[in-house]
């Protein structure tokens, strides 16, 4: 009975730290905000080129440069969308 506890409190102490944060570290929450400010950016400048091209301000080669990028921006977001929405019914599914 001795050798467990002792077992079991060392076991605890080993696998403590893995639980404490790291200084300095993005945590997840960090991670997402800056992926959607980025989008973010990336549809604010689209936007911008348009209007500038719209006006005669900008050449037709960074317009369809902007669109592009905005298009692969808007196909990723849907593609994380959709693997969230694929996790969320995964755990659904899980039996309690």
């Amino acid at each position: 009975m001795e050798m467990k506890a002792l077992s079991a409190i060392q076991s605890y102490t080993s696998a403590k730290p893995v639980t404490t944060p790291v200084e300095g570290a993005e945590g997840a929450g960090a991670m997402l905000r800056g992926a959607a400010m980025d989008f973010a950016q990336t549809l604010a400048h689209s936007e911008q080129v348009s209007q500038a091209t719209m006006m005669g301000d900008a050449d037709p080669h960074a317009l369809v440069q902007a669109l592009a990028q905005t298009e692969l921006a808007v196909e990723t977001a849907v593609t994380v969308r959709n693997r969230v929405v694929e996790a969320y019914q995964e755990i659904l599914r899980m039996p309690v």
